[in-house]
C-alpha cells in the first residue's frame, strides 16, 4: 500500500464517543524527557509488556515507556482536538484503521528497523500505517463433561442443538462483533466465501439457535465467567480467556476447526510528540525474541514467523496464527467491519428486540 488513505467522514458512534470524551483530555500527566506513552489494554497485558517489552527497552535505548488507558472515542477526540498526549496506539486492529482513513496515523517506518526485519512479519497484518504485534482468536469452547459422549466440533455442530443439546452463548456487538461469520459457517458458507457478509443470512441462521442461546456475551470475562459457571455448555470464546480456564484443570476444552483469528496491532499519532521514540519501539517489540517472550505469557500467538521456532511444540499448538491455525481458520476481515459496522448495529439491535 503506498498511497495515502483518503479521508473518511467520521461515523456518528465515533463522533458521539468523541464528545463524550472531550473533557478527559486533560487526564495525562506531564511528559517525561524522553518518554514514550502508550496506550495498552491495561490490566495483566501491562505487566507481561513491562516485564518483556517496556522494561527492557528502557535500558537498551534509555527511553522510558508509560501504559496508559484510552478509549477508542478518547484516541479520536484527541486527533480532532489537535491535542495528542499519546505516541504508540497498542490496540484492536479495527481501532487503528478508523484513525487511518481519518488521516491520523504515521506511517510504520519499515525502512528504519534495526531489530525486526519487515520480510518476517506475516503479510496479512502488514500494512503501511499498522503492524500487529499479535493475533488472538474467537473459537468453539465447551465443557468436556456435558458432551463426554462427542462434543460439537464445527459450527454446524454448534447449531445442531438436537444432537449437541444444551445452553449456549455467542457474542453482541458489544464486544467488538456479533458472530456472523459462525452463523453463516453453520448455513454452509465457505470460509473463504465469506466476506462480504450476507448479514440477513447470518440472522436468519441465528434465529434457528437463538432460543438456545443463554446470553449474547459483551466482555471476555463475561464468556468465561459463563461457561466456567455452567451457565452455558458451549460457545464461542477468546482463546486466551478459555485457556486459562483450562490451565487451571476447568473440565474445559475447544476445537480448533473454523476458528476466527482476529489482531491486535500497533499505530503512530502522526501529531505524536515523540514519533522517533514510538517507530524504535515498535520496531523492538515486533522483534522475534521479544515477541516469543510476550505471546507466551499471555496465550496469544506472535506476527513475527521467526518468533514461532522459539515457542515449545506445545506452545506453539495453541498458539493462533501458526500453520495449523492457518489451515483450519480464517482471518476476520476487519476492513469489512469497519465498512459496515454503523449499518449492522443497527440491524442488531432491531433483531435483539424481535
Amino acid at each position: 500500500m503506498t498511497d495515502r488513505p483518503r479521508i473518511l467522514r467520521p461515523s456518528r458512534r465515533l463522533l458521539l464517543g468523541a464528545a463524550l470524551a472531550a473533557p478527559a483530555l486533560r487526564a495525562f500527566p506531564a511528559r517525561a524527557a524522553g518518554e514514550v506513552i502508550v496506550r495498552t489494554p491495561g490490566g495483566t497485558y501491562d505487566d507481561v509488556m513491562r516485564r518483556h517489552v517496556y522494561d527492557p527497552f528502557t535500558k537498551e535505548t534509555g527511553i522510558e515507556v508509560r501504559p496508559v488507558a484510552a478509549t477508542s472515542a478518547k484516541l479520536l477526540a484527541m486527533f480532532r482536538a489537535n491535542n495528542v498526549e499519546l505516541d504508540l496506539i497498542d490496540t484492536g486492529d479495527g481501532q487503528l484503521l478508523t484513525l487511518e482513513r481519518m488521516g491520523a496515523l504515521a506511517p510504520i517506518a519499515y525502512d528504519k528497523w534495526r531489530w525486526s526485519k519487515p520480510e518476517d512479519i506475516t503479510a496479512e497484518v502488514k500494512n503501511q500505517y499498522r503492524v500487529a504485534n499479535f493475533v488472538y482468536c474467537t473459537v468453539l469452547g465447551y465443557n468436556k463433561e456435558h458432551f463426554a459422549g462427542g462434543a460439537p466440533d464445527s459450527w454446524a455442530d454448534f447449531w445442531n442443538a438436537g444432537k449437541f443439546p444444551g445452553p449456549r452463548m455467542l457474542s453482541d456487538m458489544a464486544s467488538g462483533s456479533a458472530n456472523l461469520e459462525f452463523a453463516l459457517l453453520a448455513d454452509g458458507v465457505p470460509k473463504d466465501k465469506l466476506y462480504p457478509l450476507d448479514v440477513d443470512r447470518a440472522l436468519k441462521a441465528m434465529d434457528r439457535i437463538r432460543p438456545q442461546i443463554r446470553r449474547f456475551w459483551d466482555t471476555g470475562a463475561l464468556s468465561a465467567q459463563m461457561l466456567s459457571d455452567k451457565e452455558v455448555v458451549a460457545g464461542s470464546i477468546w482463546n486466551g480467556r478459555l485457556q486459562v480456564l483450562i490451565d487451571r484443570k476447568a473440565p474445559l476444552a475447544y476445537t480448533w476447526n473454523e476458528h476466527m483469528i482476529q489482531v491486535q496491532a500497533l499505530g503512530i499519532f502522526k501529531d505524536a510528540k515523540n514519533i522517533a521514540g514510538a517507530q524504535l519501539l515498535a520496531d523492538y517489540m515486533l522483534q522475534p525474541e521479544v515477541q516469543a517472550k510476550y505471546s507466551r505469557d499471555l496465550i496469544y500467538g506472535p506476527t513475527n514467523t521467526k518468533a514461532f521456532p522459539l515457542l515449545s511444540e506445545e506452545e506453539r499448538a495453541r498458539a493462533p496464527g501458526g500453520e495449523r491455525s492457518r489451515q483450519t481458520g480464517f482471518y476476520q476481515n476487519v476492513t469489512w467491519w469497519e465498512d459496515n459496522r454503523d449499518r449492522v448495529n443497527r440491524i442488531w439491535s432491531r433483531w435483539l428486540q424481535r
